[in-house]
Protein backbone atom coordinates (compact mmCIF):
# COMPACT_ATOMS: atom_id res chain seq x y z
CA UNK A 1 0.00 0.00 0.00
CA UNK A 2 1.43 3.54 -0.55
CA UNK A 3 0.42 4.65 2.77
CA UNK A 4 -0.83 7.73 4.31
CA UNK A 5 -1.16 11.14 3.68
CA UNK A 6 -1.19 14.50 6.30
CA UNK A 7 -3.26 17.21 4.89
CA UNK A 8 -2.54 21.01 5.62
CA UNK A 9 -5.26 23.86 5.00
CA UNK A 10 -3.20 27.07 5.10
CA UNK A 11 -6.16 30.29 5.15
CA UNK A 12 -10.04 30.59 4.85
CA UNK A 13 -10.73 29.55 1.06
CA UNK A 14 -8.80 26.48 1.48
CA UNK A 15 -10.84 25.62 4.53
CA UNK A 16 -14.02 26.34 2.49
CA UNK A 17 -12.57 23.21 0.16
CA UNK A 18 -11.41 21.33 2.74
CA UNK A 19 -14.64 21.41 4.28
CA UNK A 20 -16.58 20.26 1.40
CA UNK A 21 -13.54 17.60 0.86
CA UNK A 22 -13.85 16.24 4.52
CA UNK A 23 -17.67 15.97 3.93
CA UNK A 24 -17.20 13.83 0.46
CA UNK A 25 -14.99 11.90 2.09
CA UNK A 26 -17.57 11.06 4.84
CA UNK A 27 -20.59 10.53 2.43
CA UNK A 28 -18.21 8.10 0.63
CA UNK A 29 -18.00 6.14 4.05
CA UNK A 30 -21.46 5.92 4.24
CA UNK A 31 -22.14 4.50 1.02
CA UNK A 32 -21.31 0.52 1.65
CA UNK A 33 -23.35 -0.51 -1.01
CA UNK A 34 -20.27 -0.05 -3.88
CA UNK A 35 -16.95 -1.45 -3.85
CA UNK A 36 -14.25 0.46 -1.49
CA UNK A 37 -12.32 1.70 -4.53
CA UNK A 38 -10.89 4.37 -2.81
CA UNK A 39 -8.84 4.33 0.71
CA UNK A 40 -10.81 6.13 3.37
CA UNK A 41 -7.19 5.82 5.74
CA UNK A 42 -5.14 7.59 3.17
CA UNK A 43 -6.91 10.99 4.49
CA UNK A 44 -8.23 9.66 7.47
CA UNK A 45 -7.66 8.90 10.90
CA UNK A 46 -10.16 6.43 13.45
CA UNK A 47 -9.98 7.97 16.64
CA UNK A 48 -12.40 7.86 19.59
CA UNK A 49 -15.51 9.73 20.11
CA UNK A 50 -17.90 10.93 22.62
CA UNK A 51 -19.61 7.28 23.99
CA UNK A 52 -16.51 5.55 22.71
CA UNK A 53 -17.14 5.24 19.09
CA UNK A 54 -15.09 5.29 16.09
CA UNK A 55 -15.67 7.97 14.41
CA UNK A 56 -13.31 8.91 11.26
CA UNK A 57 -11.11 12.52 11.52
CA UNK A 58 -9.16 14.10 9.14
CA UNK A 59 -4.86 13.82 9.12
CA UNK A 60 -5.18 17.61 9.32
CA UNK A 61 -3.65 20.73 10.48
CA UNK A 62 -5.38 24.19 9.32
CA UNK A 63 -4.43 27.05 10.12
CA UNK A 64 -6.79 29.98 10.47
CA UNK A 65 -6.93 33.27 11.92
CA UNK A 66 -8.49 34.63 14.59
CA UNK A 67 -12.62 34.95 13.84
CA UNK A 68 -12.29 32.47 10.70
CA UNK A 69 -13.54 29.94 12.23
CA UNK A 70 -16.72 30.82 14.17
CA UNK A 71 -17.77 28.43 17.83
CA UNK A 72 -15.56 25.86 16.31
CA UNK A 73 -13.28 25.29 19.69
CA UNK A 74 -9.42 25.01 18.76
CA UNK A 75 -8.72 24.50 22.96
CA UNK A 76 -8.23 20.96 22.85
CA UNK A 77 -5.42 19.06 24.37
CA UNK A 78 -4.27 15.84 24.61
CA UNK A 79 -6.60 13.45 22.53
CA UNK A 80 -9.60 14.20 24.23
CA UNK A 81 -12.02 15.35 22.98
CA UNK A 82 -12.25 15.74 19.34
CA UNK A 83 -13.19 19.53 18.51
CA UNK A 84 -16.66 20.10 18.14
CA UNK A 85 -19.35 22.56 17.00
CA UNK A 86 -21.04 24.68 19.30
CA UNK A 87 -22.74 27.28 17.16
CA UNK A 88 -25.85 27.70 15.08
CA UNK A 89 -26.39 25.02 12.82
CA UNK A 90 -27.88 25.71 9.15
CA UNK A 91 -30.87 23.51 7.94
CA UNK A 92 -30.10 21.69 4.44
CA UNK A 93 -33.81 20.24 4.20
CA UNK A 94 -35.18 20.69 0.98
CA UNK A 95 -38.63 23.14 1.25
CA UNK A 96 -41.43 20.88 2.48
CA UNK A 97 -39.75 17.69 2.65
CA UNK A 98 -39.04 15.68 5.20
CA UNK A 99 -35.82 15.65 7.61
CA UNK A 100 -32.73 13.73 6.29
CA UNK A 101 -29.82 12.34 8.19
CA UNK A 102 -26.81 14.35 6.88
CA UNK A 103 -24.76 12.27 8.30
CA UNK A 104 -23.05 15.08 10.34
CA UNK A 105 -21.22 14.86 14.01
CA UNK A 106 -24.67 17.08 14.77
CA UNK A 107 -26.64 14.47 13.97
CA UNK A 108 -30.75 15.27 14.53
CA UNK A 109 -29.92 19.00 15.54
CA UNK A 110 -31.44 20.14 12.18
CA UNK A 111 -34.28 20.51 13.37
CA UNK A 112 -33.35 22.83 16.11
CA UNK A 113 -32.38 25.60 13.33
CA UNK A 114 -36.21 26.85 13.06
CA UNK A 115 -34.68 29.37 15.17
CA UNK A 116 -31.52 30.67 13.04
CA UNK A 117 -32.82 33.41 10.81
CA UNK A 118 -30.70 31.73 7.85
CA UNK A 119 -32.19 28.44 8.37
CA UNK A 120 -34.30 27.16 5.43
CA UNK A 121 -37.77 26.55 5.69
CA UNK A 122 -40.90 26.76 3.66
CA UNK A 123 -40.97 29.08 1.28
CA UNK A 124 -37.18 30.11 1.56
CA UNK A 125 -33.87 28.55 -0.06
CA UNK A 126 -32.36 25.80 1.41
CA UNK A 127 -28.73 26.31 2.35
CA UNK A 128 -27.52 24.59 -0.89
CA UNK A 129 -29.41 26.65 -3.12
CA UNK A 130 -28.51 30.22 -4.45
CA UNK A 131 -29.35 32.20 -1.29
CA UNK A 132 -27.29 30.65 1.98
CA UNK A 133 -27.06 33.65 4.04
CA UNK A 134 -26.32 31.30 7.09
CA UNK A 135 -23.16 29.39 5.76
CA UNK A 136 -20.08 32.62 6.76
CA UNK A 137 -17.47 30.17 7.78
CA UNK A 138 -15.91 27.29 6.29
CA UNK A 139 -16.74 25.95 10.03
CA UNK A 140 -20.50 26.84 9.16
CA UNK A 141 -20.38 23.21 6.59
CA UNK A 142 -17.97 21.05 8.31
CA UNK A 143 -19.63 17.03 9.49
CA UNK A 144 -16.68 15.69 10.82
CA UNK A 145 -14.73 15.75 13.82
CA UNK A 146 -11.52 17.21 14.12
CA UNK A 147 -8.74 16.45 16.13
CA UNK A 148 -7.54 18.76 18.98
CA UNK A 149 -4.22 19.03 17.46
CA UNK A 150 -5.72 20.04 14.08
CA UNK A 151 -6.79 23.77 14.47
CA UNK A 152 -4.48 26.34 14.82
CA UNK A 153 -5.53 30.05 15.18
CA UNK A 154 -2.98 32.61 14.28
CA UNK A 155 -4.41 35.50 16.64
CA UNK A 156 -2.29 38.48 15.68
CA UNK A 157 -4.39 38.58 12.68
CA UNK A 158 -8.25 38.71 12.03
CA UNK A 159 -10.17 37.00 9.62
CA UNK A 160 -12.51 39.66 7.81
CA UNK A 161 -12.39 43.74 8.66
CA UNK A 162 -10.58 46.69 7.67
CA UNK A 163 -7.61 46.69 9.43
CA UNK A 164 -5.56 43.77 10.95
CA UNK A 165 -5.74 41.13 8.38
CA UNK A 166 -3.18 39.19 6.49
CA UNK A 167 -3.00 40.62 3.42
CA UNK A 168 0.55 40.36 2.12
CA UNK A 169 2.78 37.36 1.48
CA UNK A 170 5.96 38.52 3.24
CA UNK A 171 3.56 39.32 6.48
CA UNK A 172 2.59 35.41 6.04
CA UNK A 173 6.29 34.39 5.28
CA UNK A 174 7.22 36.58 8.78
CA UNK A 175 4.76 34.46 10.57
CA UNK A 176 6.86 31.28 9.88
CA UNK A 177 9.82 33.16 11.20
CA UNK A 178 8.21 33.22 14.51
CA UNK A 179 10.04 29.78 16.21
CA UNK A 180 7.04 29.77 18.90
CA UNK A 181 5.38 29.53 15.75
CA UNK A 182 6.86 26.96 13.82
CA UNK A 183 7.65 24.97 17.11
CA UNK A 184 3.63 24.93 17.39
CA UNK A 185 3.06 23.69 13.90
CA UNK A 186 6.10 21.07 14.00
CA UNK A 187 4.59 19.52 17.16
CA UNK A 188 0.96 19.36 15.31
CA UNK A 189 2.62 17.82 12.07
CA UNK A 190 4.54 15.36 14.37
CA UNK A 191 1.96 13.70 15.75
CA UNK A 192 0.01 12.92 13.12
CA UNK A 193 3.29 11.79 11.08
CA UNK A 194 4.45 9.57 13.64
CA UNK A 195 0.91 7.63 13.81
CA UNK A 196 1.10 6.66 10.29
CA UNK A 197 2.46 3.32 9.41
CA UNK A 198 4.07 4.88 6.06
CA UNK A 199 3.62 8.13 5.34
CA UNK A 200 3.82 8.52 1.78
CA UNK A 201 3.39 12.75 1.94
CA UNK A 202 1.39 16.10 2.31
CA UNK A 203 -1.52 17.48 0.90
CA UNK A 204 -1.15 21.53 1.13
CA UNK A 205 -3.65 23.38 0.54
CA UNK A 206 -2.99 27.15 0.53
CA UNK A 207 -5.10 29.97 -0.44
CA UNK A 208 -2.78 32.05 -2.81
CA UNK A 209 -4.70 35.45 -2.88
CA UNK A 210 -3.28 36.98 0.57
CA UNK A 211 -0.76 36.74 3.13
CA UNK A 212 -1.11 32.65 3.09
CA UNK A 213 0.90 32.54 0.19
CA UNK A 214 3.66 33.59 2.43
CA UNK A 215 2.71 30.89 5.23
CA UNK A 216 2.57 28.43 2.12
CA UNK A 217 5.87 29.21 1.37
CA UNK A 218 7.63 28.69 4.65
CA UNK A 219 5.32 25.57 4.93
CA UNK A 220 6.23 23.77 2.06
CA UNK A 221 9.59 24.84 2.79
CA UNK A 222 9.79 23.17 5.98
CA UNK A 223 7.96 19.78 4.63
CA UNK A 224 10.84 20.07 1.97
CA UNK A 225 13.81 20.40 4.44
CA UNK A 226 12.18 17.93 7.23
CA UNK A 227 10.64 14.87 4.30
CA UNK A 228 12.78 15.37 1.80
CA UNK A 229 11.71 11.77 0.32
CA UNK A 230 8.11 12.30 0.51
CA UNK A 231 5.38 13.82 -2.00
CA UNK A 232 4.39 17.25 -1.55
CA UNK A 233 1.52 17.94 -3.96
CA UNK A 234 0.47 21.80 -3.46
CA UNK A 235 -3.42 23.15 -4.39
CA UNK A 236 -3.00 26.78 -4.37
CA UNK A 237 -6.79 27.88 -4.34
CA UNK A 238 -8.29 31.19 -4.99
CA UNK A 239 -11.89 32.46 -4.74
CA UNK A 240 -13.83 34.28 -7.63
CA UNK A 241 -13.21 37.53 -6.56
CA UNK A 242 -15.12 40.75 -7.88
CA UNK A 243 -14.49 42.18 -10.93
CA UNK A 244 -14.96 46.03 -9.23
CA UNK A 245 -12.26 46.11 -6.36
CA UNK A 246 -9.57 48.78 -5.42
CA UNK A 247 -6.73 48.59 -7.98
CA UNK A 248 -4.04 48.51 -5.11
CA UNK A 249 -6.15 45.54 -3.40
CA UNK A 250 -5.83 43.97 -7.07
CA UNK A 251 -2.04 44.43 -7.33
CA UNK A 252 -1.25 43.35 -3.84
CA UNK A 253 -3.65 40.02 -4.32
CA UNK A 254 -1.57 39.46 -7.96
CA UNK A 255 1.77 39.91 -5.89
CA UNK A 256 1.15 37.37 -3.59
CA UNK A 257 0.19 34.68 -6.18
CA UNK A 258 2.92 35.07 -8.16
CA UNK A 259 5.14 35.44 -5.29
CA UNK A 260 3.41 32.13 -4.08
CA UNK A 261 3.50 30.02 -7.34
CA UNK A 262 7.08 31.15 -7.65
CA UNK A 263 7.55 29.75 -3.89
CA UNK A 264 5.66 26.71 -3.51
CA UNK A 265 6.35 25.15 -6.74
CA UNK A 266 10.01 25.64 -5.81
CA UNK A 267 9.38 23.56 -2.42
CA UNK A 268 6.72 20.96 -3.67
CA UNK A 269 6.59 17.96 -5.95
CA UNK A 270 3.75 19.20 -8.09
CA UNK A 271 2.05 22.87 -7.77
CA UNK A 272 -1.46 23.15 -9.11
CA UNK A 273 -2.93 26.53 -9.48
CA UNK A 274 -7.43 25.98 -9.03
CA UNK A 275 -9.93 28.52 -9.15
CA UNK A 276 -13.49 29.22 -11.28
CA UNK A 277 -12.14 32.76 -11.62
CA UNK A 278 -11.48 33.49 -15.12
CA UNK A 279 -7.99 35.39 -14.32
CA UNK A 280 -5.39 35.10 -11.61
CA UNK A 281 -4.17 38.91 -13.70
CA UNK A 282 -5.28 41.73 -12.72
CA UNK A 283 -7.68 41.86 -16.07
CA UNK A 284 -10.73 40.13 -14.72
CA UNK A 285 -12.48 37.64 -16.52
CA UNK A 286 -15.78 36.05 -16.15
CA UNK A 287 -15.77 33.07 -13.89
CA UNK A 288 -16.02 29.47 -14.92
CA UNK A 289 -19.53 28.36 -16.17
CA UNK A 290 -20.99 24.64 -16.51
CA UNK A 291 -23.60 23.28 -18.24
CA UNK A 292 -25.83 21.23 -15.44
CA UNK A 293 -24.82 23.95 -12.28
CA UNK A 294 -26.39 26.69 -11.62
CA UNK A 295 -23.97 28.25 -8.74
CA UNK A 296 -23.08 31.26 -7.26
CA UNK A 297 -20.00 32.81 -8.08
CA UNK A 298 -20.00 35.24 -5.11
CA UNK A 299 -20.40 32.24 -2.35
CA UNK A 300 -16.95 30.44 -1.41
CA UNK A 301 -19.93 28.24 -0.20
CA UNK A 302 -20.68 27.19 -3.91
CA UNK A 303 -17.42 27.74 -5.79
CA UNK A 304 -15.37 25.68 -2.98
CA UNK A 305 -17.95 22.87 -3.40
CA UNK A 306 -17.08 22.85 -6.96
CA UNK A 307 -13.01 22.51 -6.36
CA UNK A 308 -13.27 20.11 -3.75
CA UNK A 309 -15.36 17.66 -5.80
CA UNK A 310 -12.89 18.01 -8.91
CA UNK A 311 -9.75 17.91 -5.72
CA UNK A 312 -11.40 14.60 -5.11
CA UNK A 313 -11.11 13.29 -8.16
CA UNK A 314 -7.99 14.24 -8.83
CA UNK A 315 -6.34 12.71 -6.11
CA UNK A 316 -7.64 9.25 -6.71
CA UNK A 317 -4.60 8.10 -8.28
CA UNK A 318 -2.21 7.31 -4.56
CA UNK A 319 -5.73 6.71 -2.95
CA UNK A 320 -6.29 3.70 -4.54
CA UNK A 321 -6.66 0.41 -2.38
CA UNK A 322 -5.15 -1.60 -5.54
CA UNK A 323 -2.55 1.40 -6.05
CA UNK A 324 1.27 0.34 -5.45
CA UNK A 325 1.75 4.05 -6.62
CA UNK A 326 2.65 7.35 -3.78
CA UNK A 327 2.46 10.63 -4.10
CA UNK A 328 5.91 10.74 -5.01
CA UNK A 329 5.29 8.84 -8.40
CA UNK A 330 2.34 10.29 -9.24
CA UNK A 331 4.15 13.51 -9.41
CA UNK A 332 6.51 12.31 -11.07
CA UNK A 333 4.41 11.48 -13.53
CA UNK A 334 3.49 14.97 -14.62
CA UNK A 335 6.56 17.25 -13.44
CA UNK A 336 9.39 15.84 -15.53
CA UNK A 337 11.68 18.49 -17.60
CA UNK A 338 11.10 21.19 -14.88
CA UNK A 339 7.42 21.37 -15.41
CA UNK A 340 6.06 21.89 -11.70
CA UNK A 341 3.00 23.60 -11.94
CA UNK A 342 0.43 21.69 -13.86
CA UNK A 343 -3.38 22.67 -14.70
CA UNK A 344 -6.54 21.01 -13.59
CA UNK A 345 -9.70 20.30 -15.74
CA UNK A 346 -13.01 19.19 -14.94
CA UNK A 347 -16.43 18.04 -15.45
CA UNK A 348 -19.20 18.08 -13.07
CA UNK A 349 -20.94 16.09 -13.93
CA UNK A 350 -19.57 14.33 -16.68
CA UNK A 351 -22.77 14.85 -19.15
CA UNK A 352 -24.03 11.13 -19.68
CA UNK A 353 -27.74 9.58 -20.68
CA UNK A 354 -28.51 7.50 -17.63
CA UNK A 355 -27.56 3.58 -18.62
CA UNK A 356 -25.33 4.59 -20.92
CA UNK A 357 -22.10 2.53 -21.42
CA UNK A 358 -18.78 4.03 -21.43
CA UNK A 359 -18.53 3.95 -24.96
CA UNK A 360 -21.81 5.66 -26.04
CA UNK A 361 -20.42 8.62 -23.12
CA UNK A 362 -17.40 9.36 -24.41
CA UNK A 363 -18.15 8.94 -28.16
CA UNK A 364 -20.84 11.59 -27.87
CA UNK A 365 -17.90 14.68 -27.29
CA UNK A 366 -16.19 15.33 -29.82
CA UNK A 367 -13.85 17.51 -27.69
CA UNK A 368 -13.23 16.63 -24.17
CA UNK A 369 -16.54 18.23 -22.09
CA UNK A 370 -14.58 19.48 -19.20
CA UNK A 371 -13.75 23.53 -17.81
CA UNK A 372 -10.40 24.57 -17.45
CA UNK A 373 -9.89 25.36 -13.26
CA UNK A 374 -6.13 26.78 -13.33
CA UNK A 375 -7.54 30.65 -14.63
CA UNK A 376 -6.58 31.31 -17.87
CA UNK A 377 -8.20 31.99 -21.60
CA UNK A 378 -8.57 28.39 -22.80
CA UNK A 379 -11.52 26.84 -24.81
CA UNK A 380 -10.23 23.66 -25.65
CA UNK A 381 -6.35 22.37 -25.45
CA UNK A 382 -5.30 19.97 -27.95
CA UNK A 383 -1.73 19.22 -27.05
CA UNK A 384 -0.04 18.05 -23.39
CA UNK A 385 3.31 16.72 -22.89
CA UNK A 386 1.14 14.78 -19.97
CA UNK A 387 -1.47 14.14 -18.03
CA UNK A 388 -3.18 11.87 -15.68
CA UNK A 389 -7.20 11.62 -16.01
CA UNK A 390 -9.82 9.91 -13.40
CA UNK A 391 -13.06 8.87 -14.36
CA UNK A 392 -15.82 7.93 -11.98
CA UNK A 393 -19.16 7.30 -11.48
CA UNK A 394 -19.95 5.79 -15.13
CA UNK A 395 -22.28 2.98 -14.98
CA UNK A 396 -20.18 -0.44 -15.86
CA UNK A 397 -22.74 -3.01 -16.34
CA UNK A 398 -23.15 -3.16 -19.36
CA UNK A 399 -20.22 -4.76 -21.77
CA UNK A 400 -17.86 -2.14 -23.79
CA UNK A 401 -18.25 -4.50 -26.34
CA UNK A 402 -21.04 -4.57 -28.99
CA UNK A 403 -22.37 -7.60 -31.22
CA UNK A 404 -21.87 -7.66 -34.98
CA UNK A 405 -19.87 -4.39 -36.29
CA UNK A 406 -18.76 -2.42 -33.49
CA UNK A 407 -20.29 1.32 -33.95
CA UNK A 408 -16.74 3.02 -33.66
CA UNK A 409 -13.25 1.78 -32.36
CA UNK A 410 -13.99 3.00 -28.73
CA UNK A 411 -16.87 -0.09 -29.02
CA UNK A 412 -14.59 -2.70 -29.63
CA UNK A 413 -12.07 -2.21 -26.97
CA UNK A 414 -12.05 -4.88 -24.11
CA UNK A 415 -12.46 -2.67 -20.46
CA UNK A 416 -13.43 0.71 -19.47
CA UNK A 417 -9.58 1.26 -19.26
CA UNK A 418 -8.70 0.39 -22.75
CA UNK A 419 -12.07 2.50 -23.63
CA UNK A 420 -10.87 6.15 -21.91
CA UNK A 421 -7.37 5.73 -22.76
CA UNK A 422 -8.37 5.28 -26.37
CA UNK A 423 -10.76 8.22 -26.63
CA UNK A 424 -7.60 9.97 -24.36
CA UNK A 425 -5.13 9.35 -27.21
CA UNK A 426 -7.52 10.48 -29.94
CA UNK A 427 -7.73 13.80 -28.13
CA UNK A 428 -3.91 14.40 -27.69
CA UNK A 429 -1.57 12.44 -29.49
CA UNK A 430 1.66 11.60 -28.35
CA UNK A 431 0.77 12.57 -24.79
CA UNK A 432 2.24 10.97 -22.08
CA UNK A 433 -1.55 9.66 -20.52
CA UNK A 434 -2.26 7.43 -17.41
CA UNK A 435 -5.58 6.60 -16.61
CA UNK A 436 -8.12 5.89 -14.19
CA UNK A 437 -11.49 4.52 -14.42
CA UNK A 438 -13.59 4.50 -10.89
CA UNK A 439 -17.21 2.67 -10.27
CA UNK A 440 -17.67 4.94 -7.64
CA UNK A 441 -18.98 7.96 -8.41
CA UNK A 442 -18.93 11.39 -5.75
CA UNK A 443 -21.23 11.29 -3.81
CA UNK A 444 -22.94 14.98 -3.38
CA UNK A 445 -25.08 14.73 -0.12
CA UNK A 446 -25.77 17.95 1.87
CA UNK A 447 -23.78 20.07 3.58
CA UNK A 448 -22.86 19.62 -0.25
CA UNK A 449 -24.60 22.92 -2.22
CA UNK A 450 -27.83 20.95 -4.44
CA UNK A 451 -27.10 24.22 -7.22
CA UNK A 452 -27.56 20.98 -10.11
CA UNK A 453 -29.81 21.56 -12.84
CA UNK A 454 -33.33 20.01 -12.92
CA UNK A 455 -32.08 17.69 -15.97
CA UNK A 456 -30.50 15.54 -13.66
CA UNK A 457 -31.13 12.27 -11.94
CA UNK A 458 -30.71 11.68 -8.77
CA UNK A 459 -27.52 9.82 -9.45
CA UNK A 460 -25.93 12.92 -11.49
CA UNK A 461 -27.36 11.56 -15.32
CA UNK A 462 -29.24 13.05 -17.68
CA UNK A 463 -33.15 13.20 -18.28
CA UNK A 464 -35.11 13.78 -21.77
CA UNK A 465 -36.59 16.31 -20.01
CA UNK A 466 -36.53 18.71 -16.78
CA UNK A 467 -38.61 17.38 -13.58
CA UNK A 468 -39.52 20.72 -12.74
CA UNK A 469 -39.32 22.29 -9.05
CA UNK A 470 -40.02 19.28 -7.15
CA UNK A 471 -37.12 17.22 -8.51
CA UNK A 472 -34.86 14.82 -6.25
CA UNK A 473 -31.53 16.06 -4.81
CA UNK A 474 -29.00 15.17 -6.73
CA UNK A 475 -27.10 12.25 -4.62
CA UNK A 476 -23.76 11.01 -6.87
CA UNK A 477 -22.62 12.55 -9.91
CA UNK A 478 -20.32 11.36 -12.63
CA UNK A 479 -17.31 13.45 -12.71
CA UNK A 480 -14.20 13.33 -15.28
CA UNK A 481 -11.09 15.42 -14.20
CA UNK A 482 -7.25 15.72 -15.20
CA UNK A 483 -4.10 17.19 -14.46
CA UNK A 484 -2.14 18.36 -17.18
CA UNK A 485 0.91 19.51 -18.03
CA UNK A 486 0.88 21.84 -21.37
CA UNK A 487 1.62 24.44 -22.92
CA UNK A 488 -0.77 26.89 -22.24
CA UNK A 489 0.52 27.00 -18.61
CA UNK A 490 3.45 29.29 -20.45
CA UNK A 491 0.96 32.03 -20.85
CA UNK A 492 -0.21 31.72 -17.17
CA UNK A 493 3.45 31.87 -15.58
CA UNK A 494 4.82 34.59 -18.45
CA UNK A 495 1.36 37.01 -17.80
CA UNK A 496 1.77 37.08 -14.43
CA UNK A 497 5.63 38.76 -14.63
CA UNK A 498 4.67 40.76 -17.34
CA UNK A 499 2.19 42.62 -14.99
CA UNK A 500 4.61 43.03 -12.32
CA UNK A 501 7.18 44.92 -13.83
CA UNK A 502 9.29 46.84 -12.17
CA UNK A 503 8.13 50.00 -12.55
CA UNK A 504 4.45 48.49 -10.97
CA UNK A 505 5.95 47.33 -7.55
CA UNK A 506 4.16 49.21 -4.48
CA UNK A 507 6.26 48.47 -0.99
CA UNK A 508 3.02 48.61 0.65
CA UNK A 509 2.22 45.21 -1.15
CA UNK A 510 5.17 43.58 -0.21
CA UNK A 511 6.47 43.92 3.27
CA UNK A 512 8.89 42.11 5.07
CA UNK A 513 10.55 41.82 1.24
CA UNK A 514 13.54 43.66 -0.39
CA UNK A 515 13.26 43.82 -4.57
CA UNK A 516 15.85 41.66 -4.81
CA UNK A 517 13.18 39.12 -3.73
CA UNK A 518 10.67 39.86 -5.73
CA UNK A 519 12.80 40.13 -8.85
CA UNK A 520 14.50 36.64 -8.30
CA UNK A 521 10.86 35.13 -7.70
CA UNK A 522 9.96 36.63 -10.87
CA UNK A 523 13.25 34.97 -12.65
CA UNK A 524 11.50 31.82 -11.55
CA UNK A 525 7.97 32.39 -13.23
CA UNK A 526 10.06 33.27 -16.12
CA UNK A 527 12.12 29.91 -15.89
CA UNK A 528 8.99 28.18 -14.95
CA UNK A 529 7.18 29.28 -18.56
CA UNK A 530 9.95 28.28 -20.42
CA UNK A 531 9.76 24.91 -19.94
CA UNK A 532 6.35 25.05 -21.33
CA UNK A 533 7.00 26.44 -24.62
CA UNK A 534 7.30 24.22 -27.76
CA UNK A 535 9.01 26.05 -30.32
CA UNK A 536 5.75 26.96 -32.07
CA UNK A 537 5.07 30.30 -31.62
CA UNK A 538 3.24 29.63 -28.38
CA UNK A 539 5.10 32.53 -26.18
CA UNK A 540 2.07 34.19 -25.40
CA UNK A 541 3.28 37.58 -27.48
CA UNK A 542 -0.21 38.31 -28.06
CA UNK A 543 -1.51 38.15 -24.41
CA UNK A 544 1.49 40.96 -24.20
CA UNK A 545 0.14 42.95 -25.98
CA UNK A 546 -2.84 42.77 -24.35
CA UNK A 547 -1.14 43.60 -20.84
CA UNK A 548 -0.10 46.99 -21.11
Amino acid sequence: MPGEAVTLQLGHYSGCVGAHWWGLQAAALRSPAEPAELRAAALLRFGRGPGGTESPEPRLVALELKGGVGALRADGAGTEPPVSWDGAVADYREPGCASRDTGSRRGDAAGDAKGNPGAAGPGSSPAGSQAAPSVRLWSDYLNVNLHPKSLYVIRQYLHDGDCGCLEAFGQGESLLQDPACVEELEDRLHFFVEECDYLQGFQVLCDLHNGFSGVGAKVTELLHDEYSHKGILTWGLTPVLSAVGDPQKSFCRLMNTALGIAHLSRHSSLFCPLSLSGSLGLKPEPPVTFPYIKYNASLNYHSSAILAAALDTLTAPYRLCSSQGSMLHFADSLTFSGRKVVAAWAALPLPALSGSSLPDVLSAHQDVPWELLSSWKEHKVSSCFAQSVVLRGICQEKATRCPGQPRSPLHSCESPEQVLQLYLHSQFPGALSTSLVLQQPCHTPAPFPQFFSPLLTRRGFLLDRAQGSSSAAVESSPVLAALQSCPGLQRLLSGLCRELRPRRWSSSCAPGLEQDDVQEALEELRTLAQCYETGFGADGSEDEADSD
